[in-house]
């Protein structure tokens, strides 16, 4: 390790460079990741985001306000610290952040395993939170993606920290990687942005599906013991090479 004031130098620079690198990483992928709320119908007009932390530094890159979908670019998402604060003078920062963006840096702050946030208005998800209603895992998909039902987090408006809050409050402890806030809407997270989007887009799906299924009758329950085993198999095992073929 290179010492004295010219190591230090040196490693600051190497650092800038590298977190430089990052954020422009994140910022392709953020942008590039919203055309799937688009694709997949789950979000109307500029509502919506998605955001991405930055790894190794205290920064996070989510939408700007109140632009279109069409518009999205990597040079017009927004750059956050971990306060929800614009960083000033960077890429973006002449517009708006997300009116979430604050919910998000809490979640961030307060869940340093989350690498991504998502939040949509998909129709059948915000059905469920409109009734304050939880999504019981009746179907072997939400075994699998969510482990258990998903839950109904507390009401809470946009604009400070108190979705945040909630977000944080309901999923600390529950492997649901999403969360029904009442009277709003979902709010999805992740490893990675791709993976809160992933989630987000399951979520719309078994919303609807369960949602058809109740109309037609009772819904029938999977046992506690079948979700840990399907949930088990398929975040850990799904998709991995046994014995020279893909299990599925």
């Amino acid at each position: 390790m290179v010492q004295g004031r010219d190591g230090e130098v040196r490693e600051r620079y190497v650092t800038g460079v590298k977190t430089e690198v990052a954020v422009a990483r994140v910022r392709a992928d953020v942008a590039a990741l919203h055309a799937d709320l688009v694709r997949f119908g789950l979000v109307t007009w500029t509502g919506g985001n998605v955001s991405g932390r930055v790894g190794g530094a205290d920064l996070f890159v989510i939408k700007p306000s109140g632009v279109s979908y069409d518009e999205l670019a990597p040079e017009n998402m927004i750059l956050c610290d971990l306060d929800g604060n614009v960083v000033s003078d960077t890429p973006g920062s002449e517009r708006a952040p997300s009116s979430d963006a604050v919910a998000h840096a809490y979640v961030y702050r307060n869940m340093p395993e989350v690498g991504g946030v998502v939040h949509t208005h998909s129709t059948y998800a915000v059905a469920w939170a409109a009734r304050g209603e939880e999504i019981p895992c009746v179907i072997t998909a939400m075994a699998d993606e969510f482990g258990g039902p998903v839950p109904v987090g507390p009401f809470a408006t946009s604009g400070d920290d108190s979705i945040g809050r909630g977000i944080v409050e309901t999923l600390t402890g529950h492997r649901s990687p999403a969360v029904l806030m009442q009277n709003h809407g979902p709010f999805t997270i992740g490893a990675t942005a791709k993976d809160a989007v992933k989630s987000a887009v399951m979520l719309e799906d078994v919303a609807r599906t369960v949602h058809i299924a109740k109309q037609g009758g009772p819904l029938i329950p999977i046992a506690a013991d079948a979700i840990d085993r399907l949930h088990s198999r398929y975040q850990n095992s799904y998709g991995q090479t046994v014995g020279g073929r893909r299990d599925t």
